[in-house]
């Protein structure tokens, strides 16, 4: 497990649609060794605090192995790493894998994984197309993001060493599965009552959730 790529960037203002739009999804990879900060990666921004970034979102971390699917589904199209927004392009990380809770040692900083990233528009106005954030969704290679339990420095190339490995049953993937189910069978309620007492969870979506399935 390891960063393939550092990727920062701050906000940029585009036209989308005939309108500016301001946003922070344009990251590019660097060869420094960063400070990760709390709330992000020092040389990177995001646009809109409501959504995106704030201490559960410190940093989103992305498979390099989906690379592959989208040359394929994306024929012709340049992708660089960091094209998905992530600060991390990861190896050996692949959401199957990875489970809400589970810590990470990189250098001398220390991370948390807390939600699977759900795309918005912004992510059609990287890709230029509408339909992309539909096509990133039904993909399922969606990524994750982490908080920071520790400051410290990072850089292309660090391991993320396990400090914790399989903090709970509920991994990436059946996170995202229980957000996008349109009913809770009684092992999906079990485990939404798992998800309500990790701390590393944010509450606004313990509250979704509770709302959506009555426990």
């Amino acid at each position: 497990m390891k960063i393939v790529s550092l990727n920062v960037g701050i906000p940029r203002e585009v036209l989308w649609h005939g309108q500016p739009v301001t946003t922070g999804i344009f990251k590019s990879p660097t060869s420094e060794r960063i400070r990760l900060r709390t709330l992000n990666l020092d040389g990177d921004r995001q646009a809109d605090l409501t959504v995106h970034g704030g201490e559960h979102k410190a940093v989103y971390c992305y498979p390099v192995e989906h690379y592959a699917y989208w040359q394929k589904k994306l024929p012709g199209r340049d992708l660089p790493l960091g094209v998905f927004g992530e600060n991390f392009t990861t190896k050996g990380m692949l959401e199957q894998e990875i489970h809400l809770g589970d810590r990470f040692a990189i250098n001398d900083a220390e991370v948390v994984v807390t939600q699977p990233r759900l795309p918005c528009y912004k992510l059609g106005i990287r890709f230029q197309a509408d339909d992309m954030v539909k096509k990133f969704l039904a993909s399922r290679r969606i990524g994750f993001y982490v908080a920071v339990t520790r400051e410290g420095s990072v850089a292309a190339g660090d391991e993320m060493i396990p400090v914790v490995r399989n903090a709970s049953a509920i991994s990436i993937a059946d996170f995202l599965r229980l957000f996008l189910t349109k009913s809770f069978s009684d092992a999906d309620r079990a485990s939404l009552k798992e998800l309500y007492d990790l701390p590393s969870v944010p509450l606004d979506w313990k509250q979704y959730f509770r709302e959506r399935s009555g426990v």
